[in-house]
């Protein structure tokens, strides 16, 4: 189930963001989670099934479109569907916008496109 990020969740976030390849260094990584926290435009949900698996981060673009900022699964829950299945969430929470990808999620954006066709 995705679920909006809250406050209360920032260690999790930021633990789960540190997977990703530009979010390494602790000062790169705590502003984006301040993005986060106090931009409207972006918006960050966790994957929670009976845990916290992953989260996704996105940019509100404009009326059409989405952009796809994170998508990052916990180690222990990865090749299970977990990366997909935030994506489809996304979809169907926005469903009149585009989901657009930053070159970080390019290639896993691409494979969700792949394993489920829009058309």
């Amino acid at each position: 189930m995705l679920i909006k990020y809250k406050k209360n969740f920032e260690k999790i976030a930021m633990g789960l963001l540190s997977f990703m390849p530009n979010e390494k260094d602790i000062k790169k990584l705590q502003a984006t989670m301040k993005m986060y926290e106090t931009d409207e435009s972006h918006q960050l949900f966790l994957w929670k099934e009976e845990d916290i698996q992953g989260l996704i981060g996105i940019s509100v673009l404009n009326a059409d479109e989405i952009e796809i900022l994170h998508v990052s699964v916990n180690p222990s829950f990865r090749h299970q569907g977990v990366g997909k299945n935030m994506v489809s969430a996304i979809k169907n929470q926005f469903p009149d916008k585009k989901l657009v990808p930053n070159e970080l999620t390019a290639a896993f954006l691409e494979k969700c496109e792949a394993d489920h066709p829009t058309t």
